[in-house]
Protein backbone atom coordinates (compact mmCIF):
# COMPACT_ATOMS: atom_id res chain seq x y z
CA UNK A 1 0.00 0.00 0.00
CA UNK A 2 1.04 3.30 -0.87
CA UNK A 3 0.76 6.95 -0.56
CA UNK A 4 0.40 7.90 -4.13
CA UNK A 5 -0.84 11.43 -6.43
CA UNK A 6 -4.46 12.05 -6.00
CA UNK A 7 -6.65 10.61 -8.62
CA UNK A 8 -10.75 9.65 -8.29
CA UNK A 9 -9.72 5.93 -8.07
CA UNK A 10 -7.41 6.68 -5.00
CA UNK A 11 -8.98 6.53 -1.49
CA UNK A 12 -8.53 9.62 0.41
CA UNK A 13 -7.42 9.18 4.18
CA UNK A 14 -7.56 12.39 6.00
CA UNK A 15 -8.32 10.93 9.64
CA UNK A 16 -5.88 10.58 12.32
CA UNK A 17 -7.50 7.49 13.37
CA UNK A 18 -7.36 5.55 10.42
CA UNK A 19 -3.40 6.74 10.09
CA UNK A 20 -2.74 5.27 13.22
CA UNK A 21 -4.29 2.04 12.89
CA UNK A 22 -1.83 1.72 10.29
CA UNK A 23 1.27 4.32 11.18
CA UNK A 24 2.60 1.05 13.48
CA UNK A 25 5.51 -1.48 11.59
CA UNK A 26 3.42 -4.69 12.20
CA UNK A 27 0.49 -3.25 10.41
CA UNK A 28 2.10 -1.46 8.24
CA UNK A 29 4.04 -4.92 7.13
CA UNK A 30 0.83 -6.66 7.14
CA UNK A 31 -0.46 -4.17 4.39
CA UNK A 32 2.85 -4.95 2.56
CA UNK A 33 2.71 -8.49 2.49
CA UNK A 34 -1.42 -8.19 1.63
CA UNK A 35 0.00 -5.56 -1.21
CA UNK A 36 2.45 -7.89 -2.56
CA UNK A 37 0.89 -11.37 -2.10
CA UNK A 38 -2.72 -10.96 -2.56
CA UNK A 39 -5.66 -12.45 0.08
CA UNK A 40 -4.38 -14.02 3.24
CA UNK A 41 -4.89 -15.92 6.24
CA UNK A 42 -3.61 -13.91 9.43
CA UNK A 43 -2.05 -17.39 10.15
CA UNK A 44 -0.12 -17.11 6.94
CA UNK A 45 1.03 -13.69 7.42
CA UNK A 46 2.17 -14.81 10.96
CA UNK A 47 4.37 -17.40 9.28
CA UNK A 48 5.73 -14.99 6.64
CA UNK A 49 6.17 -12.44 9.80
CA UNK A 50 7.70 -15.17 12.39
CA UNK A 51 5.03 -13.51 14.80
CA UNK A 52 2.47 -15.34 17.23
CA UNK A 53 -0.74 -15.98 14.70
CA UNK A 54 -3.23 -14.33 18.12
CA UNK A 55 -0.76 -11.23 17.83
CA UNK A 56 -1.01 -10.88 13.86
CA UNK A 57 -4.91 -11.55 13.86
CA UNK A 58 -4.79 -8.66 16.52
CA UNK A 59 -3.15 -6.21 14.36
CA UNK A 60 -5.79 -7.52 11.47
CA UNK A 61 -8.60 -7.34 13.15
CA UNK A 62 -7.29 -3.67 14.03
CA UNK A 63 -6.75 -2.80 10.39
CA UNK A 64 -10.65 -3.97 9.71
CA UNK A 65 -11.95 -2.09 12.01
CA UNK A 66 -10.66 1.40 9.98
CA UNK A 67 -11.71 -0.43 6.68
CA UNK A 68 -8.56 -0.52 5.58
CA UNK A 69 -8.73 -4.40 5.04
CA UNK A 70 -11.63 -6.69 4.26
CA UNK A 71 -12.80 -10.53 3.90
CA UNK A 72 -12.24 -12.05 1.15
CA UNK A 73 -15.13 -14.89 1.50
CA UNK A 74 -14.42 -16.02 -2.45
CA UNK A 75 -10.99 -17.05 -1.26
CA UNK A 76 -12.18 -19.21 1.96
CA UNK A 77 -12.50 -22.95 2.30
CA UNK A 78 -15.47 -22.71 4.15
CA UNK A 79 -17.59 -20.53 6.18
CA UNK A 80 -15.34 -20.58 9.27
CA UNK A 81 -12.21 -19.68 7.12
CA UNK A 82 -11.50 -15.97 7.33
CA UNK A 83 -9.39 -14.51 4.49
CA UNK A 84 -8.15 -11.01 4.23
CA UNK A 85 -7.26 -8.60 1.13
CA UNK A 86 -6.61 -4.68 1.03
CA UNK A 87 -10.07 -2.88 1.22
CA UNK A 88 -8.86 -0.69 -1.77
CA UNK A 89 -7.94 -4.05 -4.01
CA UNK A 90 -4.11 -2.42 -3.93
CA UNK A 91 -5.12 1.21 -5.94
CA UNK A 92 -3.53 2.97 -3.26
CA UNK A 93 -4.55 5.88 -1.42
CA UNK A 94 -3.86 9.61 -1.05
CA UNK A 95 -2.81 10.79 2.73
CA UNK A 96 -3.69 14.52 3.47
CA UNK A 97 -1.31 14.95 6.66
CA UNK A 98 -2.09 18.42 6.45
CA UNK A 99 -5.89 17.79 7.40
CA UNK A 100 -5.17 14.78 9.78
CA UNK A 101 -2.38 17.70 11.62
CA UNK A 102 -5.64 19.61 12.21
CA UNK A 103 -7.30 16.96 14.12
CA UNK A 104 -6.88 16.76 17.99
CA UNK A 105 -4.04 14.74 18.58
CA UNK A 106 -3.54 14.43 15.33
CA UNK A 107 0.22 16.06 14.82
CA UNK A 108 1.72 12.99 17.25
CA UNK A 109 0.21 10.82 15.02
CA UNK A 110 1.17 12.60 11.57
CA UNK A 111 5.14 12.72 13.14
CA UNK A 112 4.70 8.83 13.99
CA UNK A 113 3.81 8.01 10.62
CA UNK A 114 6.82 10.29 9.21
CA UNK A 115 9.15 8.78 11.47
CA UNK A 116 7.93 5.26 10.78
CA UNK A 117 8.43 5.82 6.60
CA UNK A 118 12.11 7.87 7.08
CA UNK A 119 13.29 5.01 9.24
CA UNK A 120 12.24 2.54 6.72
CA UNK A 121 13.71 4.73 3.63
CA UNK A 122 16.63 4.67 5.37
CA UNK A 123 16.80 1.10 6.12
CA UNK A 124 16.03 0.63 1.94
CA UNK A 125 18.40 2.74 1.03
CA UNK A 126 21.43 1.09 3.33
CA UNK A 127 20.50 -2.29 1.99
CA UNK A 128 20.61 -1.35 -1.32
CA UNK A 129 24.09 0.05 -1.11
CA UNK A 130 25.43 -2.38 1.21
CA UNK A 131 28.56 -4.13 -0.19
CA UNK A 132 26.95 -7.65 0.76
CA UNK A 133 25.05 -9.03 -2.43
CA UNK A 134 23.47 -11.85 -2.87
CA UNK A 135 23.74 -13.49 -6.43
CA UNK A 136 20.23 -14.67 -5.99
CA UNK A 137 18.64 -11.76 -6.13
CA UNK A 138 18.52 -8.01 -7.86
CA UNK A 139 19.25 -4.70 -6.56
CA UNK A 140 18.49 -2.03 -9.24
CA UNK A 141 19.10 1.87 -8.10
CA UNK A 142 17.73 4.33 -10.41
CA UNK A 143 18.22 8.06 -9.38
CA UNK A 144 17.41 10.79 -11.99
CA UNK A 145 16.37 14.74 -12.46
CA UNK A 146 13.38 16.09 -14.34
CA UNK A 147 12.93 19.63 -15.67
CA UNK A 148 9.05 19.26 -15.82
CA UNK A 149 5.87 21.32 -15.18
CA UNK A 150 3.57 20.14 -12.42
CA UNK A 151 1.49 19.40 -15.05
CA UNK A 152 4.49 17.11 -16.58
CA UNK A 153 4.65 15.90 -13.28
CA UNK A 154 1.87 14.78 -13.02
CA UNK A 155 1.69 12.51 -16.12
CA UNK A 156 5.38 11.07 -14.95
CA UNK A 157 3.52 10.17 -11.35
CA UNK A 158 0.73 8.77 -13.57
CA UNK A 159 3.21 6.41 -15.79
CA UNK A 160 4.81 5.20 -12.99
CA UNK A 161 1.99 4.25 -10.73
CA UNK A 162 0.52 2.27 -13.89
CA UNK A 163 3.28 0.22 -14.38
CA UNK A 164 3.36 -0.20 -10.31
CA UNK A 165 0.00 -1.19 -10.54
CA UNK A 166 0.47 -3.46 -13.24
CA UNK A 167 3.39 -5.45 -11.70
CA UNK A 168 1.36 -5.34 -8.39
CA UNK A 169 -1.73 -7.48 -10.13
CA UNK A 170 1.20 -9.89 -11.48
CA UNK A 171 2.84 -9.98 -8.24
CA UNK A 172 -0.65 -11.48 -6.38
CA UNK A 173 -1.18 -14.01 -9.63
CA UNK A 174 1.97 -15.46 -9.06
CA UNK A 175 1.71 -17.23 -6.16
CA UNK A 176 4.75 -17.93 -3.41
CA UNK A 177 7.50 -20.09 -4.81
CA UNK A 178 10.32 -19.23 -5.47
CA UNK A 179 9.84 -15.58 -5.29
CA UNK A 180 10.29 -13.16 -2.16
CA UNK A 181 9.06 -9.65 -1.60
CA UNK A 182 10.79 -6.77 -3.24
CA UNK A 183 10.26 -3.18 -2.07
CA UNK A 184 10.30 -0.60 -4.88
CA UNK A 185 10.44 3.18 -3.04
CA UNK A 186 9.23 5.66 -5.25
CA UNK A 187 9.42 10.13 -4.78
CA UNK A 188 8.58 12.52 -7.07
CA UNK A 189 8.92 15.89 -6.10
CA UNK A 190 10.77 19.01 -5.91
CA UNK A 191 14.45 18.22 -5.70
CA UNK A 192 15.53 19.50 -2.17
CA UNK A 193 18.30 21.86 -1.77
CA UNK A 194 21.13 19.46 -0.83
CA UNK A 195 23.48 22.58 -0.83
CA UNK A 196 21.94 24.61 1.48
CA UNK A 197 24.73 26.00 4.25
CA UNK A 198 25.58 23.75 6.59
CA UNK A 199 24.33 20.55 4.08
CA UNK A 200 27.18 19.81 2.35
CA UNK A 201 28.72 17.30 4.14
CA UNK A 202 32.51 16.08 4.42
CA UNK A 203 34.19 14.75 0.95
CA UNK A 204 34.41 11.36 -0.04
Amino acid sequence: MSDRPAAASYRPISDARTLRAFAHPVRSRILDELNARGPQRSADLAEVLGLPANQVSFHVRNLATYGLVVEAPEHARDRRDRVWKLADDGHGFTLELARIEDEPGGASIASAWRGLAVGRAHREVEAAYSAERDPATVRNIMQATFLLTKEEAEELAADLNEVMGRWTGRSRESGGEGRQVYALLQLLQPRPDDLAPGSEGEDA
